[in-house]
């Protein structure tokens, strides 16, 4: 279930065992395995839902309890890889609706193993992990261990990616391979002859080429003799061990990445014992999580590790994601192939497009797709990051949506091993937050929630979302069939898991059970309330800005500007909710802001004065310093201010006046009452409880309005000065005691070392007095 976060459908992995093969040689297994995964997909078929004229018809003889459900597909994968064309000859026999939309891959499909997909996606992890690490594996050296050989798709096309692969050491069923120190370009070019090869074995590498002390050993031998070089390289003393204790040295060998690409679980926890594991072949070899020794871990198979592994070698101070966060990449493919066969296959039986002419242009978009897929590795895989970055201070959150998950009957918690309240009360207590692997599972469940919830409501009906498909489609598809896409059958479960993943991955995790519980609005609204900030702020053009500077600036500057811009949404999400939730539109909206924004954003540096000035400049020094082009460095820097433009622009209709002239009485005013600083230390507020988490939204809430209702006020008096600093002297005379009682609280708080909650709810009772005296008591025509 985990795995289909970024994807359509919903459902589990399935499978099937032949137990009475023939005896005979591999074409009658053959042939026997194809007869049973016929009988297998038919029984499928049998009690599906079909898609006729329109109609959903149900299957005959069938009673059926749940409600229409039209949609089945079936992904290719180990076993059935080459059976894909058989899946569609039986889906062209049901006349079933998908027609070769249902088994992806096939013929007229994308080979996985070709286009290396599973492999580049698990990829993306490692160069995130290594990135945080400062290391570019493009150009940098590293070291690698592996487990697989090199006529794998995902162990050969990984250990691909990168010229500057050192693989010391790897094994398989039937081989253990050790190159101490191997050259970097000839091994890559043997590794890349052995994948070439219809079928290879670790006995085929051409044993000139490894370096001294090297060598390739079967693991039927009783013992193994170990050279000077690898017992430097392992760490180990004695000259001679069994080959399964070998495998454990090489596991536990102190290297740059462990590469999982072959089949088994090699990796566990403590206190696991290893039946629970349920591998029983590899029990000989297993570790624990706490014993490996390669500083990040690339999971392209799956089940190399368990879970409690995982989190054991995090809590060590390992970088791993999860085997389904890393290797998506094959399902999310598939996804894209069923999803653009469904519109073509319409395309074609309306007589507008041959069945050749699709094969062919299924072809010619095969990079773009292989992009759009990489890029959602790429995406999920810096929000997690950021969670982890986050996971102390934000403890508290992933506690009460666990809590909430749970109680919804989404979650079970001990399944997927969540620590418990008592675990994550300890966490605390040591000032640690949720590891990688269990940020992992939360994510994907916050996303396939979303998604469920998204797909279920009227919102992705909503005409004016259509344009969020277009994200999920190579641009050959909406450029041409743009009409066609907009009537896509699955257009509401796109849309909405377009919507949950962009959303989870731009704006946190705990984000919209947070802005719920605050606000009471519904996930509908939340989600139309994210669409029209990112839309209206332009964000998607700064995302892309910060992704693009990879191994320009540190990856942690990077997830800070990440970060900035996700404040930025969660605040003006809120400010919608508040102030215009009944007016949700995304268009509306987006007239009535985006200019304004775009223009206040242009002049910003010129509206900012005083400290709220200087902070903006040293931000931006310090983000051009580090490698940020100056223009994306001043976006950056200012967005922590940028999110007053939406208070401004509603000042300005209420006010009449223009534009310019608001926003510089509205940052003079900050400036003037030292309200800039008062929200930096609201921001700064950690809280320790959820109400106290509320009551610091509230605060922020309660400022934005009393700072727009002092520059309404202001802005409105009458025969008063043009300059905004002379009429802020004539208001302050005629609020005189109300500004300096404010004065002496602001003082008094930047005295006191640990403000208490209250000392800021009473602060505010007093702003929120000047700001009604300013909208009420008009100064005196002078």
């Amino acid at each position: 279930q985990v795995k289909n976060a970024v994807i359509v459908p919903v459902g589990a992995k399935g499978g099937f065992v032949a137990k009475q093969l023939p005896e005979g040689d591999r074409d009658a297994w053959l042939k026997e395995g194809i007869a049973c995964y016929q009988i297998f997909v038919r029984g499928l078929l049998d009690i599906t839902d079909n898609l006729v004229l329109g109609e959903v018809v149900s299957p005959a003889s069938v009673i059926k309890h749940d409600a229409d459900d039209i949609y089945l597909v079936v992904a290719a994968d180990k076993g059935t890889a080459t059976f894909s064309d058989i899946a569609n000859g039986l889906s062209k026999e049901y006349n079933f609706w998908l027609g070769d939309a249902f088994a992806s891959g096939g013929s007229n499909g994308y080979d996985h193993k070709k286009m290396g997909i599973t492999a580049r996606g698990a990829w993306v992890s490692v160069e995130r992990h290594f990135r945080e690490l400062g290391l570019n594996p493009g150009t940098t050296d590293f070291t690698c261990i592996g487990i697989g050989d090199m006529s794998g798709d995902v162990f050969g096309n990984g250990l691909l990616r990168s010229r500057h692969t050192k693989l010391v050491a790897a094994f398989n069923h039937m081989h253990i391979f050790l190159d101490p120190d191997p050259d970097t370009e000839k091994s890559f070019d043997e590794r890349q002859r052995l994948f070439d090869l219809p079928r290879s074995t670790w006995g085929d590498y051409d044993v000139t080429l490894i370096s001294q002390g090297g060598g390739i050993y079967p693991r039927s031998a009783k013992s193994i003799a170990l050279s000077p070089q690898v017992k430097a390289l392992l760490g180990v003393k004695a000259d001679k061990v069994p080959p399964n204790m070998l495998i454990t040295y090489i596991l536990k060998a102190k290297v740059d990445l462990l590469w999982i690409g072959g089949i088994g679980t090699y990796v566990k926890a403590e206190d696991e014992s290893h039946a629970e594991v349920g591998d029983k072949a590899n029990d000989g070899v297993r570790i624990n999580g706490a014993e490996l020794g390669a500083k990040v871990i690339g999971e392209g198979g799956n089940l190399g590790c368990t879970q409690l592994g995982r989190i054991e070698y995090s809590l060590a101070g390992g970088l791993c994601n999860t085997d389904f966060i890393d290797n998506a990449g094959g399902v999310d493919c598939s996804d894209h192939e069923v999803n653009i066969k469904i519109l073509l296959n319409k395309v074609v039986a309306a007589g507008d497009l041959t069945e050749k002419q699709r094969n062919q242009l299924l072809s010619t978009m095969t990079d773009e797709v292989g992009d759009l897929v990489l890029q959602d590795n790429y995406k999920q895989t810096q929000a997690i990051s950021i969670a982890v970055a986050d996971g102390v201070a934000r403890l508290e959150e992933y506690r009460r949506l666990i809590s909430s998950l749970e109680a919804a009957g989404k979650l079970n918690r001990a399944l997927e091993f969540i620590p418990d309240e008592e675990m994550i009360a300890e966490r605390k207590a040591k000032d640690l937050g949720l590891t990688r692997p269990e940020i992992c599972i939360l994510i994907s469940y916050v996303k396939g929630v979303l998604k469920e919830t998204l797909a279920n409501g009227d919102m992705a009906a909503n005409p004016s979302l259509s344009s969020e498909m277009l994200a999920m489609f190579p641009g050959q598809i909406w450029e041409k069939f743009g009409a066609e896409l907009v009537e896509h059958p699955l257009r509401k479960e796109i849309i909405a898991t377009k919507i949950a993943n962009d959303m989870v991955n731009h704006t946190g995790i705990t984000f919209v059970d947070r802005l719920r519980q605050s606000t009471g609005a519904s996930v509908q609204a939340v989600a139309l309330s994210y669409i029209i900030v990112r839309d209206v702020y332009n964000l998607e053009s700064y995302w892309a800005e910060v992704e693009h500077l990879d191994y320009a600036v540190p990856a942690q500057t990077q997830m800070q500007m990440m970060r900035e811009l996700m404040r930025l949404v969660r605040r003006s999400c809120r400010w919608l909710l508040r102030n215009r939730r009944s007016e949700l539109n995304v268009a509306a909206n987006m007239n009535k802001f985006a200019t304004g924004i775009k223009e206040i954003f242009a002049g910003l540096g010129g509206y900012l004065t005083g400290s709220s000035r200087q902070e903006w400049e040293t931000s931006r020094q310090s983000l051009v310093e580090q490698g940020v082009p100056e223009d994306l460095a001043e976006k950056i820097a200012g967005a922590s201010h940028l999110y007053s433009a939406l208070g401004i622009i509603e000042a300005q209709e209420q006010t009449g006046v223009a534009l310019s002239e608001v926003a510089t009485a509205y940052y003079a005013i900050g400036n003037r009452l030292s309200l800039e600083w008062f929200a930096s230390q609201l921001n700064k507020l950690r809280p320790l409880t959820h109400w106290q988490a509320l009551a610091r939204e509230t605060f922020r809430e309660d400022l934005d309005w009393q700072q727009r209702a002092l520059t309404v006020g202001i802005l409105k008096m009458k025969a008063a000065p043009t300059d905004i600093n002379e009429r802020l002297d004539v208001w302050v005379d005629h609020h005189q005691e109300l500004v300096e009682r404010w004065q002496s609280m602001v003082v008094e708080l930047k005295a006191t070392k640990d403000a208490e909650y209250s000392m800021y709810s009473v602060a505010l009772r007093e702003l929120l007095d000047l700001a009604q005296s300013t909208l009420h008591s008009p100064v005196p025509e002078q």
